[in-house]
């Protein structure tokens, strides 16, 4: 499936849940579904700015894709963690750049998320978007 693929199955996932209570049960559940992040890795390395609560973020480049984990001490956080890594966790570079988080307006969450659990939600997909810019002049230097 590609990254819109994906995205369109976020987004139908969360039109048969009419509720907020049930949209956000689901945000926790697919938090809780994350795989554990490493303990030697919460430290100030990865740990990301701009969030009201603890997030770490690590990213790796294997077989010219991009392969994140994270974690947060948030319920919430970890969610909207989770949605963000189902889209762009195992995609190249280029496509990460070129894929916009259309979905997260589709599903409504940005209205729906404190002012500060949204900047939290931005620095968070900035991240993943330096860990791919960064990736991308690696392997574009590599090709010549």
């Amino acid at each position: 499936m590609n990254i819109a693929e994906v995205q369109n199955k976020i987004v139908e996932e969360f039109e048969y849940l009419q509720e907020w209570d049930e949209r956000y049960a689901l945000i926790i559940k697919m938090g809780k579904e994350l795989p554990p992040f490493p303990e030697e890795l919460k430290n100030d390395k990865y740990k990301l700015n701009g969030c009201q609560s603890q997030v770490w973020i690590n990213a790796m480049l294997e077989n010219d894709k991009v392969y994140f984990s994270a974690e947060s001490d948030a319920m919430i956080v970890k969610g909207l963690i989770a949605l963000l890594l189902k889209v762009y966790s195992g995609r190249t570079p280029v496509e990460i750049l070129s894929s916009p988080p259309d979905f997260l307006k589709k599903i409504g969450i940005d209205s729906h998320l404190s002012p500060t659990r949204k900047n939290g939600l931005s620095a968070m997909l900035k991240q993943i978007q330096m860990f791919a810019f960064a990736f991308k002049t690696i392997t574009d230097k590599q090709s010549k």
